[in-house]
């Protein structure tokens, strides 16, 4: 058995919530969404877990996740800088976006030595999707085979505004491609997609499957964030210099079709639960209120 580790992407500060996400409590414990996702990938049998968080935050992230977290993780912190770059490239005069998700996991490649899975640290995954994602990372399989726990398009939309999301192609079990749509709304229980600003509509099914940045990698996939991002920054920063991202999906979506990875996708009936908009917030505590009433969590974790 190997002994995959969790890393987390936590750099982000949530510009449609209007604040940090990470760190706003979700029930009377004062728990963050986060700390629902760390017991859950403990329970699964995760002990390391690395952070990716704005340089200088680590001592305050600490603070904020509280010593029950410490006491239970080894726990690593790996600052997303601008500047971290390969040699010979710079930052784009007047850019302060960062690079995107697949810069993020980059960044944390050094403390990564083994199986790793990737989540945001503002999403509630579930009990399951850590489970089934920590058993597949543990079992002994060839390098190129990847997994992604695919969430059902009803259980991750909300009903005070669009979100985005990565749509996949799905055969036999197999991740084909995934396709990003950026502007998502709940219609009942379906949804559907514009790309035109809301001139047209195209209808997607709720129980279509999408991705909610829940990855399990290999080293070798850390080795192609590498080889790719000098790509990314010659072909499409100049396109886009301010905001153009590289994203963790890219580089699956490469692979995908030069053959070189496989990814198993990984169902869970578990819903999604987030905080994409303020108004989200009184459902997202009403719903984990719920699953600490029917007995999934202890009141305060850790003891």
């Amino acid at each position: 058995m190997r002994s995959p580790t969790l890393v987390i992407m936590a750099a982000g500060m949530g510009s449609r919530f209007g604040g940090p996400k990470q760190t706003t409590p979700v029930d009377a414990a004062g728990h963050f969404i986060l700390h629902y996702s760390l017991f859950d990938a403990w329970r699964a049998g995760f002990r390391k877990v690395v952070f990716i968080v704005k340089p200088g935050m680590e001592s305050e992230f600490r603070d904020a996740l509280g010593e029950g977290v410490a006491a239970h993780f080894d726990v690593r912190f790996a600052p997303q800088a601008l500047d971290a770059l390969p040699e010979g490239y710079s930052v784009p005069a007047a850019r302060q976006k960062p690079w995107g998700t697949a810069h993020a996991v980059l960044c944390a490649a050094g403390e990564i030595d083994g199986p790793f899975a990737v989540i945001n640290a503002d999403d509630y995954y579930g009990v399951t999707a850590f489970q089934v994602l920590y058993d597949f990372l543990a079992a002994d399989r060839p390098e190129s085979e990847y997994a992604m726990v695919g969430f059902r398009l009803r259980n991750t939309v909300t009903e005070h505004g669009s979100v985005a999301r990565g749509v996949c192609e799905v055969e036999n079990g197999l991740l084909q491609g995934v396709t990003e749509r950026t502007k998502i709304v709940k219609r009942g229980d379906d949804a559907a997609y514009t790309e035109d600003g809301g001139e047209t509509w195209t209808d997607l099914p709720g129980d279509t499957l999408v991705s909610m940045n829940f990855w399990g990698f290999t080293p070798l996939y850390l080795y192609e964030l590498a080889r790719r991002f000098p790509a990314f920054l010659e072909n499409e920063v100049p396109k886009n210099p301010l905001k153009s991202e590289y994203f963790v999906p890219s580089v699956v979506n490469a692979q995908l079709q030069e053959g070189s990875a496989t990814i198993t996708v990984l169902d869970t009936p578990d819903a999604w639960h987030g905080v994409t908009y303020p108004e989200d917030l009184p459902g997202v505590k009403t719903a984990l209120k719920a699953l600490t009433d029917a007995g999934t969590y202890p009141e305060n974790f850790w003891k």
